[in-house]
């Protein structure tokens, strides 16, 4: 479960970040037909509350649900019985480990890219004109623009929030619970007698514990465990972005 928290916390903080700054330049490229209406309907997406999209998530990708209904008349539910990669007669997204694992990361997106695409679009607006001019004068390609002068500037103006991302996401009940609850069920015996399962988070394993079995005794453990992840990376992290404003300076 410690192993499952670090690795989603880092996928999604990084997937949503990198997920926001790429559809940014896409929406604001001049290429792009209808900027202003991807921007809007992107934008809906925040509006609606967060756990309705999830709870409409969960019944979508649910073991009945339309996902899988589509699946299997297109055929690619067979193809991967086939394939041997499932032995079901559904594609277990959110039921089985690894499939729920990448797919809480790939709904999570979905959730956090438009936030972050807002907060993208902000920055990059305030990027000094003449810093990009000067470079297209010199030579520079789109590609070296973004590298060396736009991603830097993201880093050195949301360095801050990045950290505040993953530890948010270290404690994200919220994604984790809804999208599982009632649809995933543990295989593995340890786990159930634990109240845990695969796709927990440390929070939600501990919200588990004291709800279910009311080990307060254990659940405080694991929220202590929380708190120092959370205290060591923020603190490791604000030592190197301060390393580095002082480099800049």
């Amino acid at each position: 479960i410690l192993g499952w928290t670090i690795i989603w916390s880092f996928f999604a903080t990084q997937t949503t970040y990198f997920g926001g700054i790429l559809m940014s330049l896409l929406i604001n490229s001049k290429l792009t037909r209808g900027g202003k209406l991807w921007r809007t309907l992107l934008v809906i997406t925040i509006a609606v509350p967060q756990f309705v999209s999830l709870l409409l998530m969960r019944n979508f990708f649910a073991n009945t649900g339309i996902m899988n209904t589509i699946c299997e008349r297109i055929g690619l539910t067979a193809a991967l019985r086939n394939a041997g990669l499932i032995s079901t007669s559904y594609i277990p997204f959110l039921s089985a480990p690894g499939w729920a694992h990448v797919m809480i990361i790939l709904i999570n997106i979905w959730v956090g890219v438009p936030y972050q695409m807002i907060i993208a679009t902000g920055v990059l607006m305030n990027i000094p004109s003449d810093m990009l001019e000067a470079s297209t004068i010199d030579g520079a390609s789109p590609w070296q623009s973004f590298i060396h002068i736009k991603l830097p500037y993201l880093f050195s103006v949301q360095g801050p929030a990045l950290v505040t991302d993953f530890v948010k996401n270290v404690n994200n009940f919220n994604v984790i619970y809804l999208l599982t609850q009632d649809v995933y069920i543990t295989k593995d015996q340890a786990l159930a007698s634990s109240s845990a399962k695969e796709v927990d988070l440390l929070v939600t394993w501990l919200f588990r514990l004291t709800q279910e079995q009311y080990n307060y005794k254990m659940a405080a453990v694991i929220g202590i465990m929380v708190f120092i992840i959370c205290a060591v990376f923020t603190l490791v992290c604000f030592r190197f972005l301060n390393k580095k404003e002082a480099t800049f300076s």
